[in-house]
């Protein structure tokens, strides 16, 4: 039987202030009825706090000032967006809700009936018999991944959502009679936006790829229902001009600039491939927010109630660290304190100021004194010293354990290539093989930038045991985590990159801002799981309706007092 814990004793009683930044009048103070979450992708802690006493972020600075900041906020382990948004929306981490990576493995499920856009191979289903396959979760199981909305049929522009996802490109269950493993059914555990919807609440959720409509939780169809309004232009598409859309006024740009025409044509590639780009794509889905706000639906083409738990990832920030663009300049970080380059500030500026129009509009609504404000990220990015940079392929650990161990995944070319960005992922195809593995690899360390190795008992700490039921079929048998610094990448357009544990990739921004709430840091170590009970607790509902915090005995964030 799962425990249950009184979550609500967990919050600490605060005394009861009136700020500045909360004095519309349009509703009572801490009467919470709707939660906007937001995650920022890449933004850490430190990075909120530079630009809050540099004042270059003076929207979230305002928000500071009646809200509580988390100065040691751990992302999800992996810290990939896919386990990382599973982490705040379930309460749970990927040993409970099984989500460990946007590309990972299942050793029960079969390979999908067509390739995907990313080169997973399609295979062989049979029913009854558990083959294993990698699982996709990313733009590669859509329609059309070129296109903004994905290839939907019927879809306007940038209207794609979860209509875009192609069902004979998705992982197979045996078990089911090969059936397609729609990513939200992928989840083994239940969402806030499944509590929220099932209690009567309105949800929305923007994101940067249809798969992401994972938010819903399990509905055992092919409807992300528990989302009741779901947007997601796909971020890795084609880039194109958005006639009518223009970005929020920034210090550099202060009546905005139109992406009627394509700000930056020499990347047409993908919106992740230009400072410029991104925050046009970006744009897309702060107006989507602000249409919920108003009582629109996404595109403000039809009335809709203001929903109860909305909110969307914004992208710039992950760009604006990662990217070094030919012609243009690099991003990132001048030194280990976190300094941004120009154009990283450019990127924090843009986001503050879509922030500054989210809450413009609760303002102009009268909802801004009944909405808590949940701000964080789905993961950080790593290193922020630009010294520590060090980019190695050939020498991975799952190439240098093709060759006799075979892994899972092919790190040759022929298949979509093994889990590794600045974290190795490995599911060996034999996990009786693992001692073997972990021999190769550490006579390898000084080749491979290995810093740890994470397996048997050491991996358990953390996470179920691999192997097939009853043990967890989506564990992987070993885990590197290389030195700080180490990127499996040789690209030259990339100077950092996330999925791993190290301090950089985990330690995310956090503030919780609402009428009720004072200006007050909180140094004690928290997690992202903590913002779902949060959620639940702040609107009166029961945090363990949630599945994960039943069994992860997940508790409220400290240091909140909203009238309960």
């Amino acid at each position: 039987m799962l425990r249950k814990l009184n979550v609500a004793a967990m919050a600490l009683s605060l005394a009861v202030l009136t700020p500045q930044a909360y004095s519309d009048d349009g509703e009572d103070q801490g009467n919470i009825q709707r939660v906007l979450l937001i995650s920022i992708d890449g933004m850490h802690a430190v990075d909120f706090a530079n630009c809050a006493k540099n004042n270059t972020c003076p929207h979230l600075a305002a928000l500071a000032t009646s809200g509580v900041t988390y100065t040691r906020a751990s992302a999800s382990k992996p810290s990939d967006s896919f386990p990382g948004l599973t982490n705040i929306v379930t309460g749970g981490t990927p040993k409970t809700h099984g989500a460990f990576y946007d590309l990972a493995f299942d050793r029960t499920l079969a390979p999908p009936a067509s390739g995907t856009g990313n080169g997973l191979l399609h295979g062989t289903c049979t029913p009854g018999v558990l083959s294993g396959t990698t699982t996709e979760y990313e733009e590669g199981v859509e329609i059309n991944q070129s296109l903004l909305n994905g290839g939907a049929p019927g879809a306007s522009l940038t209207d794609g959502g979860f209509r875009s996802i192609d069902p004979s490109k998705l992982p197979r269950d045996p078990t089911r009679g090969c059936a397609p493993v729609y990513p939200w059914n992928f989840l083994r555990t239940n969402t806030v936006f499944g509590v929220i919807h099932a209690s009567g609440g309105r949800t929305a959720w923007s994101d940067k790829h249809a798969v992401y409509a994972s938010v819903s939780g399990p509905t055992g169809t092919a409807v992300p229902s528990n989302v009741d309004d779901y947007y997601a232009p796909e971020i890795n598409s084609n880039v194109v001009p958005l006639p009518g859309v223009s970005t929020p006024p920034t210090p550099n740009h202060p009546s905005g600039v139109s992406c009627a025409t394509v700000r930056d044509s020499s990347q047409l590639g993908s919106w992740t491939d230009s400072f410029a780009n991104i925050q046009c794509y970006d744009t897309l889905k702060v107006n989507a927010v602000v249409n919920w706000i108003k009582g629109k639906t996404h595109l403000g083409a039809s009335n809709a109630p203001a929903p109860r738990l909305f909110g969307m990832n914004f992208q710039a920030v992950s760009v604006g660290q990662k990217l070094i663009e030919a012609n243009v300049g690099t991003g990132g970080y001048l030194n280990n304190a976190a300094t941004p380059t120009p154009l990283m500030l450019d990127e924090i500026e843009f986001v503050d100021a879509g922030i500054g129009q989210m809450v413009t509009e609760l303002t102009n609504q009268h909802l801004l004194n009944s909405t808590l404000i949940i701000i964080t990220a789905k993961h950080g990015q790593s290193p922020i010293d630009p010294h520590q940079v060090f980019k190695t392929k050939s020498n991975s650990p799952a190439h240098l354990l093709h060759a006799s161990l075979r892994p899972s995944e092919d790190p040759t070319g022929t298949d979509i290539g093994p889990t590794e960005d600045d974290i190795s992922l490995l599911w060996l195809s034999d996990s009786g093989l693992t001692p073997s593995a972990v021999a190769t690899l550490e006579s390898n360390a000084p080749a491979d930038g290995v810093g740890e190795i994470f397996y048997g008992p050491s991996l358990t700490t953390m996470f179920n045991a691999p192997r097939l039921p009853p043990l967890d079929p989506r564990t992987p048998d070993i885990i590197v985590q290389p030195n700080v610094g180490v990127i499996y990448s040789t690209s030259a357009a990339k100077q950092a990159e996330h999925g791993g544990f190290a301090h950089d990739d985990t330690n995310v921004m956090m503030l919780v801002s609402g009428a009720g709430l004072h200006a007050r840091t909180v140094t004690s170590a928290v997690e992202t799981t903590q913002v779902a009970p949060t959620i639940l607790w702040a609107l009166g509902l029961d945090p363990n309706s949630l599945q994960a915090v039943q069994a992860e005995g997940t508790p409220v964030l400290p240091g909140l007092s909203l009238g309960h």
